[in-house]
């Protein structure tokens, strides 16, 4: 990239991060309060609270970091704890290593309570907690969300199948759509229908390409997130899917599926031009990369039990370079 338009890069941001500052002394917050520490009294994490989940954000969601580095700071800080927030609880569903069902149970039960109870003025013991709960108390952003989203956790442990696709998007209600409506709350975007039904379709366009970039992993796992009636109307059975047939019916039921996630995609892109300016870029660029994955998928031709198709370095690239140009 050349020194005009990294210059240029520079400068924008420092735009962004003004208008964001202004919106956000709207909401009573001051700029650089969270990432100093210096903030109100009443504060619970310290400097090293949102580290760890900027930490945990680079490791866990290359994605979703990368497009994350495009928000002005102090946005991005949010986003970190946001995204600590709903990844310890994914990995206890997804990934337990010796943890029982009772464990996972006792280790979501505990991390609502830190929610609830830090919001109530209860310092949380764990550093994302502590930064979570710091973001939405100066927010003044309500708990019905990041319920919601436990709830979908707490639901990993007990259905591992979706009869039709309605049972599976009343799933991703907690899942994705509250995510998204959790970072619109941040964004400080505008609080219309259009704006949610933008962020909901992209939060469920970003999902089912989870689903279908990890069919492989998650069946291994003993769950299944294509909807059996998908499934049936392609004559592919569950048991084809367990041991992981590359046959012609399941390239067709793919082929529906991604059509599926990408015309929820067109829907949020409608939605992108009425954020607020500061936050158009990254989520422009999130929406380009995550739906990228659809792509390799089918350069791998389906084929979503072998390896997991993934973003390149030049997919990021691209996606800067078109982001920029709009």
């Amino acid at each position: 990239m050349g020194h005009a338009e990294d210059a240029k890069m520079k400068d924008a941001d420092r735009r962004q991060t003004a208008q964001w500052a202004r919106t956000q002394r709207r909401m009573g917050i001051a700029l650089g309060d969270l990432e100093s520490g210096n903030g109100s009294e009443s504060a619970y994490a310290s400097p090293a609270d949102f580290a760890e989940c900027r930490r945990i954000h680079r490791r866990y969601g290359a994605t979703y970091y990368f497009a994350t580095l495009w928000f002005p700071k102090p946005i991005r800080l949010q986003v970190h704890a946001l995204y600590g927030f709903v990844r310890i609880p994914d990995e206890w569903v997804d990934n337990p290593g010796e943890l029982r069902v009772e464990d996972q149970r006792t280790n979501l039960r505990n991390w609502r309570l830190q929610l609830l109870n830090g919001m109530e003025g209860v310092k949380p013991t764990h550093p994302a907690m502590r930064a979570f709960c710091d973001v939405m108390r100066s927010g003044g952003h309500s708990v019905d969300e990041p319920i919601h989203f436990l709830n979908a956790m707490e639901q990993d442990l007990e259905v591992d199948r979706y009869e039709k696709y309605e049972d599976l998007r009343h799933y991703m209600r907690g899942s994705a759509i509250a995510v998204g409506k959790m970072m619109c709350d941040m964004l400080g975007a505008p609080q219309t229908g259009a704006v949610q039904l933008a962020a909901g379709a992209l939060g469920e366009a970003m999902q089912l390409t989870n689903f279908l970039r990890d069919v492989g992993e998650d069946i291994r796992r003993g769950r299944l997130y294509l909807p059996l009636e998908d499934l049936a109307s392609f004559g592919v059975t569950v048991e084809d899917i367990r041991a992981e047939r590359m046959t012609a019916a399941f390239a067709n039921l793919m082929r529906f599926e991604i059509a599926r996630a990408r015309a929820f995609y067109a829907m949020a892109d409608r939605g992108i031009p009425l954020l607020p300016i500061y936050a158009q870029r990254s989520v422009r660029m999130a929406r380009i990369l995550y739906s990228r994955i659809l792509d390799r998928i089918e350069a791998r031709h389906y084929d979503v039990f072998s390896g997991r198709a993934r973003t390149s370095p030049l997919d990021k690239l691209q996606a800067v370079v078109s982001t920029l140009r709009n």
